[in-house]
């Protein structure tokens, strides 16, 4: 199954949905904001990551 992820990230914290390819939240959760940690957690997902979208702010540009 395909999955879109939406990250929306402060300084300690990212707050993560995961929604399948039909609509369905599949989870949703808060973990740090550290791109290793985030993407352990990412990888964890059962399905493929079709799209990842990041919030405009000036940290995101960190973890892009």
């Amino acid at each position: 199954m395909r999955l879109f992820i939406g990250l929306d990230v402060s300084l300690a914290k990212t707050s993560v949905c995961v929604i399948s390819e039909h609509g369905k939240i599949i989870k949703e959760a808060e973990t740090e904001s550290e791109p290793k940690v985030l993407a352990r957690w990412l990888d964890d997902l059962d399905g493929r990551i079709a799209a990842i979208g990041l919030g405009a702010g000036p940290l995101s540009q960190w973890l892009h």
